[in-house]
């Protein structure tokens, strides 16, 4: 099966997540961080499509609608939100803090795109580069995932982007990003960077001039052939707090 940037992040980290989550096929707890990002990213996706048309009133509506069916969803699954992971605070107050929270970054990023206009690149005809699908081979493994912005460069290269409403960046994941688009669209990847929605702004600039397939594959190599062999080594430890497969894992600190 293709691999992509989260499983390969998931099995550096944690081997046994990854056996729990992705081959026995354990449901999560839930999270109310993870449809905070998810609707942020779709409220994001509209504004771009619309030319930046969308005023923050409709984007933080959508934000709010996306947000809350997705919620609602996950509650009527698991009704007892102190079985949700949270940050800080029970599930439930984290819930709620998340709606406003989100709100207010759907409603500074439609500002921030307003003000600085940052040119989408075009992968093809009435084809702008949001959420843009990529397949490509690396270390001799089928790779795939999907781009949250490609931003045209003054010298007609692009740069990639990734919109966080979290802490966690990944610079793999923009080192994935760079020579998938080169291989894929043919287009060259100097920089990289991260929106980053606590902040209402950009990260600064990664240098990805260097990168290459090579390297980048090497690491999928690895995963895919550590997967492939039954290698799923467990790494407890202060992670196991946010991790949504803790009910199910013998070796979780968060289980006495």
């Amino acid at each position: 099966m293709p691999r992509s940037v989260s499983q390969t992040e998931q099995y550096e980290k944690c081997g046994w997540r990854f056996w729990l989550q992705r081959i026995e096929r354990v449901t999560p707890l839930p999270a109310a961080w993870s449809h905070h990002g998810t609707a942020f990213h779709s409220a994001a996706e509209a504004v771009e499509r619309s030319n930046r048309k969308m005023g923050v009133e409709e984007a933080v509506q959508l934000f709010s609608d996306e947000y809350s069916v997705l919620v609602n969803r996950a509650l009527d699954r698991e009704p007892d939100t102190n079985r949700w992971l949270s940050a800080s605070g029970s599930g439930g107050d984290d819930i709620e803090r998340r709606y406003v929270l989100g709100q207010e970054q759907t409603a500074r990023y439609v500002e921030w795109a307003q003000e600085h206009q940052p040119a989408i690149w075009q992968a093809g005809e009435d084809k702008p580069a949001l959420e843009l699908y990529f397949k490509v081979e690396l270390g001799g493994v089928k790779v795939r995932g999907y781009i949250d912005q490609l931003v045209t460069e003054a010298d007609d290269s692009v740069r990639v982007r990734d919109l966080k409403t979290g802490t966690t960046k990944s610079k793999f994941q923009l080192e994935t990003y760079a020579v998938a688009v080169r291989l894929a669209f043919g287009v060259e990847v100097y920089r990289g960077d991260w929106y980053l929605a606590k902040n209402g702004g950009l990260s600064r600039a990664v240098d990805l001039r260097e990168v290459t397939a090579e390297q980048v594959g090497e690491r999928y190599a690895a995963m895919d052939a550590g997967v492939r062999a039954g290698r799923f080594e467990p790494k407890p430890g202060f992670a196991c707090r946010f991790c949504d497969m803790q009910h199910a894992c013998s070796f979780s600190s968060q289980r006495s």
